[in-house]
């Protein structure tokens, strides 16, 4: 049997966890298996793990529309820390998953459904089964 010198045993302790993480990432990454999609999804602009998006590259925040739900509903329960200004018919979206848009820059949350703009508010806009709902972050002049 072998013993291994104290600086080969460091070595293989430094390596562990960056080996760990890799195999934790790649088993994150395969899923589930049952072709599910995913409740939510998050895009940010830059290439980041879906799950640890980085607030100020957040730039699209995607859910499914559910039957009797409005696309404010769904927002806040798919994401709780949502900023919302106002209530109901007359809510506005300032920020999601931390990313405040930025009324210095022209930014705003824009909603649309299935890849189209909503011609009405998060608080009234009622959902459906197999829609997508989804929130753009983009400027105004």
């Amino acid at each position: 049997m072998t013993i291994a010198s104290p600086s080969t045993f460091r070595r293989t302790l430094a390596v562990l966890p960056a080996a760990t993480l890799a195999l934790g990432l790649l088993a994150g990454c395969s899923g589930s298996g049952d072709g599910a999609a995913p409740e939510a999804s998050a895009t940010a602009s830059a290439s980041v793990d879906p799950s640890q998006h980085v607030a100020e590259n957040l730039t699209e925040f995607s859910y499914a529309g559910q039957d009797g739900k409005t696309a404010l509903e769904l927002l806040v329960e798919n994401d709780p820390d949502a900023q919302v200004q106002g209530k109901g018919e007359n809510a506005y979206v300032t920020g999601i998953r931390g990313r405040e848009a930025d009324e210095d820059a022209k930014e705003f949350w824009a909603l649309y459904v299935d890849d189209e703009q909503a011609e009405v508010g998060a608080g009234t806009l009622e959902t459906k089964d197999g829609q997508t709902v989804t929130w753009k972050l983009e400027t105004f002049e």
